[in-house]
């Protein structure tokens, strides 16, 4: 056998693995009773994991209750699911608690995260005040999703933006959180704005 010839135990040559997607942290975060459980539900390709307890008379006067009458429970910590949205891709996605005596979960919860929804009831806009501050205070890249209860949005994305006195690059969605198709193009939206913020 000459120098030239390959040895005959030499391995196969083999194609390199794929490389493991991006796994992106994400917050679903917005008042109370706004749609944050059931978007995540709606979206997860898994069994969405939720922490959700019934509201009982020991939240009256606690937790405000005026235009989600019908509401019968509450998250009290977190809701968890994934979605894949590229090969290269996937989302994991905390819905934050959104009674004020739950917010200082906020703080843990955002931790790692790279972007965030805010969804807002246009029924009650005021539910939401104190997301969009947060993510502006931390400087966290975030998307308003407006989700219309019964389907209806009554209000233009710009209308919204003025009302909530969002700068041009925050970008306001019209959604419906029981929609997968929906919920899923807001959460594109987002990522869109994360990679080209990466981009610079």
């Amino acid at each position: 056998m000459t120098g030239s010839e390959p040895a005959a135990d030499a391995a196969p040559a083999t194609d390199p693995a794929p490389a493991a997607p991006q796994a992106v942290k994400i917050l679903i975060a917005g008042g109370f009773g706004v749609g944050k459980t059931t978007m995540v539900g709606s979206v997860s390709e898994i069994a969405p994991l939720r922490t959700e307890e019934s509201l009982t008379a020991a939240g009256l006067g606690v937790d405000d209750l005026a235009g989600i009458e019908e509401k019968r429970s509450t998250t009290v910590a977190l809701d968890f699911g994934r979605i894949t949205v590229s090969d290269d891709v996937v989302l994991y996605l905390f819905g934050t608690p959104g009674q004020q005596r739950f917010w200082f979960m906020w703080n843990d919860l955002a931790i790692g995260a790279l972007g965030a929804v805010v969804l807002l009831d246009v029924r009650r806009p005021e539910a939401s005040f104190a997301a969009v501050d947060f993510f502006e205070r931390r400087g966290i890249p975030f998307v308003v999703g407006v989700n219309g209860f019964h389907g209806e949005h009554p209000y233009p994305p710009e209308e919204i933006r003025d009302a909530l006195a969002l700068p041009e690059h925050v970008e306001v969605l019209l959604c419906d959180a029981r929609e997968r198709t929906s919920s899923r193009d807001v959460l594109i939206a987002l990522v869109d704005r994360l990679i080209a913020a990466a981009k610079g």
